[in-house]
């Protein structure tokens, strides 16, 4: 795989700005990132640009290379804060401000793309054999909540049988099944004197 990059140092741009623009070329081919640098509206795009050419033109002089460099891409670009000038500005009443001119070192860095091999034919012609996938957590994860219900619902149906039975075994002594108990009696309140029910 043919890897190269090119540097430029000491460029006059603060390394935020260079940075920006070189968010939109990050990871693209080399014709559009030379695209993308021609119509960009940005002063140190023309400085980034002649970084990329040299990148691909160090490429261009490595061993091996295939003679295509429109398969390029821009694998890797970033912007290094550089060394600031220190400047003054007169300032009103006898002050003076400090101003920084500051620099940038750029470094832009292509490769080839790698080349994915199609998967080898299963034995006899057939298609490659696909593992079998796992089971799914999500459906243990329901068996796992429905459990408890099914307990309440047994536990539930067990007290149902044992009430069954008691009332069998009074029925077989000749005594009637315990009652429901009777609702509360209404409530009296007094107004004037008089009782009324609610």
């Amino acid at each position: 795989m043919i890897e190269a990059q090119a540097t430029a140092k000491y460029v006059r741009t603060s390394a935020q700005k260079a940075g920006l623009v070189m968010d939109l070329i990050r990871g693209r081919s080399v014709n559009q990132a030379l695209a993308t640098l021609r119509f960009s509206h940005k002063r140190v795009a023309r400085d980034i640009e002649k970084v990329l050419r040299s990148a691909i033109a160090n490429a261009q002089q490595k061993p091996g290379f295939g003679g295509d460099a429109d398969v390029l891409v821009v694998s890797a670009c970033y912007a290094d804060q550089g060394p600031s000038q220190k400047r003054v500005r007169p300032a009103p009443m006898g002050r003076a401000y400090r101003v920084l001119k500051r620099t940038a070192h750029l470094t832009v860095k292509v490769k080839e793309p790698v080349t994915v091999e199609a998967p080898a034919a299963a034995p006899g012609g057939g298609a490659p054999s696909v593992p079998a996938r796992a089971p799914r957590k999500r459906a243990e994860a329901s068996k796992a909540k429905t459990a408890p219900k099914v307990k309440a619902k047994a536990k539930s149906a067990r007290t149902t049988k044992a009430a069954a039975s008691a009332r069998a075994k009074a029925a077989a002594r000749g005594k009637a099944a315990p009652k429901a108990k009777a609702a509360p009696k209404a409530r009296t309140k007094k107004s004037g004197g008089h009782a009324a029910e609610e």
